[in-house]
């Protein structure tokens, strides 16, 4: 009714007559569609090198998986994979849906691997020794750091991966040596993931398929594409699409916007609007509709604070950057537009509706959240005699508004072919 997207329009295969000597089969699953772009110029990046290794990707929106011909696709290409991912799978049907294709598969599998997602999801992971298939069944390390990160700070899921990030170190040393390194390697490529870029996506796809799914001596060829680490970016920061990086602090951000030469100067009576960004969008490249709201601000003469984190608690950079760097109650915005669509603390996972309605009363400025299209391409959402993906009315209208979030509007669209928000 609502999605009518075939998966099969976003497979990307080695072409004929290649070179490979083995071709990886990959099947991933996500809530959003920001990775597909870069998953699939990563997989071609791989292919065009005609090295030992090809990748066939095939790829799906979690809300795909209630049409019956897509899940059957999805069942069918599960049964063919050597590596499978997924991440925010957090819709309760959904999830199960995932779970029941997956599960008769993941001994099968060479490389099972799943970031933040329902409990039942991340069970599936499986890297050598790795297996969180006791999460929240029985006592592991790991396990036991995840739940206390979250019964210190009502942080997300995602939040404590973070924490789990920095903390890693520390754990690793009390694993076996064989349990360590897959340990390391799940970490490892979850900065990968978290990093979103092709590049980091190739080599993700490549580290996996080097260390779980082909012979030692494919291994020993793969060299040749000499795998980087991760490039990672800062957890909070505001950024710019004219700017040269990346900004970690308020300071560092308004020297460089006051010294901009491309916009009127502006004085004490401009008004400033507060935007808050998805890191996941802008790494992958999937900018479009923020670059627009951006320019869209600029040209209407207010000055923009855009704001992101790389987790799901946007409290966090709300607090760091919306107030004055000397007087740390005094708000330098006149106005806050969240542009994910999500609640502001646990998006579309865990929300934390107290810690966020705390956050924006000392705030005190009026706060409205508009939402890109995620569920619905920009053509099937216009088709549409119901308007808006009920699950998105739920998750990206009804739950911000117990926030405080006002004047709910769509912001963008999507492309059918990349993925790619349209401004």
């Amino acid at each position: 009714m609502f999605t009518q997207v075939r998966s099969a329009n976003r497979r990307v295969s080695p072409v004929e007559d290649n070179k490979h000597k083995v071709v990886i089969k990959a099947v991933y699953v996500v809530l959003e569609p920001q990775y597909q772009n870069s998953l699939t110029e990563a997989a071609k990046s791989i292919n065009k090198m005609n090295g030992p290794i090809g990748i066939d990707l095939s790829g799906y929106l979690i809300e795909e998986l209630r049409n019956d011909s897509n899940f059957e696709d999805f069942k069918e290409d599960i049964a063919n994979a050597d590596i499978f991912v997924a991440s925010l799978i957090f819709i309760e049907d959904l999830a199960q849906k995932v779970v029941d294709a997956v599960s008769p598969f993941k001994d099968k599998l060479k490389a099972s691997i799943v970031f933040p997602s329902m409990p039942e999801v991340m069970r599936l992971n499986k890297l050598g020794s790795f297996s969180m298939a006791q999460l929240g069944q029985s006592k592991s390390i790991i396990g036991d750091l995840i739940k206390k990160k979250k019964e210190s700070d009502g942080a997300s899921f995602q939040d404590s991966m973070l924490k789990l990030l920095n903390t890693l170190p520390s754990i690793l040393k009390y694993l076996p040596v064989e349990k360590a390194q897959d340990a390391r390697t799940f970490i490892l490529s979850f900065q990968y993931w978290l990093g979103g870029t092709t590049e980091n996506l190739k080599n993700f796809l490549l580290m996996i398929s080097e260390k779980y799914a082909v012979s030692e001596i494919i291994k020993d060829q793969i060299e040749e594409f000499k795998i980087q680490d991760p490039e990672t970016f800062p957890d909070l920061g505001i950024w710019h699409p004219l700017a040269p990086c990346m900004f970690e602090s308020l300071k560092e951000y308004q020297n460089w916007e006051n010294n901009r030469k491309d916009i009127n100067p502006k004085d004490d009576k401009t008004p400033t609007i507060g935007l808050v960004l998805q890191r996941s969008h802008i790494v992958t490249g999937d900018d479009a509709h923020y670059v627009a709201v951006i320019q869209e601000l600029e040209y209407r003469g207010a000055r923009v604070l855009p704001i992101f984190c790389g987790g799901l608690d946007f409290s966090k950079p709300v607090n760091e950057f919306y107030y004055d760097s000397i007087n740390k109650d005094q708000p330098i915005v006149d106005g806050v537009v969240s542009l994910t669509g999500f609640a502001l603390v646990g998006g579309p996972a865990r929300q934390d509706h107290p810690k966020a309605i705390e956050a924006l009363k000392r705030l005190n400025r009026p706060y409205m959240v508009a939402l890109p299209l995620v569920f619905q391409t920009t053509q099937e959402w216009e088709d549409s005699d119901l308007g808006l993906h009920p699950v998105q009315v739920a998750l990206q209208i009804a739950i911000p508004e117990l926030d405080g979030a006002i004047e709910p509007i769509i912001l963008s669209g999507r492309d059918d072919a990349t993925g790619k928000a349209q401004s």
